[in-house]
């Protein structure tokens, strides 16, 4: 039975947050979803660094928009130390403080705090809601300036481990035909100071209740690579040691295969790299990921294997949805593992989970077992993924609100057709 517990902003606000010892885990959640909007379309415009997203007219500096050396300067310009900046960041990110008011902003220079209420903001979202699956996993619905609504998602384990889930942008350009996401088409790319926020908020709920967060994954809503600006700075953000201090191989990118942006990523990031990959043939998965006729198994494949040696112990995470009929047959399992050979990997396979409109089916229990024992046969390190949160639209592929303009459905192969 589904338990739902609804909390409003006031009552998470008066809360007191402590912080447990880290402990750390690896869960993934595959990459969310193409619209209306062609991928040639040129990206939508972030907004200037002294603005608040969402609002032009603001002039107040959004401080969880900045890489520590970017507040530093700031903050020497308005004729500070530099020392006053780190108790600033500290107050921001470590120290178990969150800060989200200036009220907050405890043990800093009385001119100091009297310069930032006037010229800087702390928050760049605010909660709408929380709702709690009957496993324990909570769905946190953030409302942007502009009204736009994201969805987090924060995962505690058995172990002791917890992972959030972050979003990095308003719906999801991909298309990808098995996700509720990609029906929205893109909506905005989030600001690095919205998706830093997600995993703040996470640490400042929920760290009495499951202990430290040690994990963000980069697959909520929206091709973190398609707004891979705003990402790279995030991720840099959130495993800074004098900040969030997430390791940065437990701070997992998600991508559908766009290959310009996975190679920057790759050059530029010491954070893991997840790749949904979903179909063992061009056919298969140009249908189901448009983006695959752009950038194809081969390409997206080799550039991996080009990629990899340079990256020291270095393993991607190949993700794997799991469609009845569609993807899962020993044939596909025999065709993956010559895919992936000569890459160092993981492989995690993940049941689909249903929503509203869906075409597709789950596999069954047993098939994703047979599957999995084929892949682990061959020596390839292989997981089952369970769901976690569907009983509130948590789990993955489903998150987001399509609305009443969706992205189209895309003509399904002959051979498919029986089965969908």
């Amino acid at each position: 039975m589904a338990v739902f517990v609804r909390w409003t902003a006031s009552s998470l606000s008066s809360l007191v947050f402590f912080s447990s010892p880290n402990a750390s885990s690896r869960l993934s959640l595959p990459c969310q979803s193409f619209s209306r909007f062609p991928l040639h379309r040129p990206f939508a415009t972030r907004p200037p660094l002294h603005q608040e997203s969402g609002d032009p007219a603001s002039s107040k500096l959004l401080l969880k928009g900045m890489e520590f050396p970017e507040l530093e300067k700031w903050v020497q310009s308005q004729g500070f130390r530099s020392g006053q900046a780190l108790m600033l960041w500290k107050c921001l990110y470590g120290n178990n403080s969150w800060a989200q008011s200036h009220d907050e902003l405890a043990g800093l220079n009385k001119d100091f705090r009297k310069m930032l209420t006037e010229n800087a903001s702390l928050k760049a979202l605010s909660v709408k809601d929380v709702l709690t699956a009957s496993d324990g996993t909570r769905k946190i619905l953030f409302t942007l300036e502009d009204g736009s609504v994201i969805e987090t998602v924060v995962i505690p384990c058995s172990r002791g481990r917890t992972t959030v889930c972050v979003s990095s942008q308003v719906g999801c350009a991909m298309n990808c035909q098995f996700c509720y996401t990609g029906r929205m088409g893109l909506r905005k790319h989030l600001s690095t100071a919205e998706i830093v926020e997600q995993a703040v908020f996470a640490r400042r709920f929920f760290s009495s209740e499951f202990g430290s967060i040690s994990n963000v994954v980069f697959m909520g809503m929206g091709e973190p690579l398609h707004n891979i600006d705003n990402v790279l700075k995030a991720s840099a953000i959130m495993v800074d040691e004098q900040g969030l201090h997430f390791s940065p191989r437990k701070v997992t990118v998600s991508t559908s295969g766009l290959v310009p942006q996975l190679k920057r990523f790759l050059r530029e990031s010491a954070c893991a790299l997840a790749v949904s990959l979903n179909a063992t043939t061009d056919e298969v998965r140009n249908w189901i990921m448009p983006i695959n006729r752009k950038y194809n198994l081969n390409l997206l494949l080799q550039t991996l294997r080009e990629e990899l040696p340079t990256k020291h112990k270095y393993k991607v995470l190949f993700e794997y949805v799991m469609l009845a009929g569609v993807n899962d047959s020993m044939e596909d399992a025999k065709r993956l593992i010559e895919l992936v050979r000569g890459i160092p990997c993981k492989i995690n396979l993940i049941s689909f989970n249903p929503h509203s409109g869906t075409r597709f089916k789950p596999t069954p229990d047993e098939k994703m077992i047979r599957f999995r024992n084929v892949l682990a046969e061959a020596g390839v390190v292989v997981f089952l993924r369970l769901s976690r949160g569907d009983d509130q639209m948590a789990a993955c592929g489903q998150l987001g609100k399509p609305g009443d303009i969706q992205a189209p459905l895309l003509r399904v192969p002959e051979q498919f057709q029986m089965v969908v």
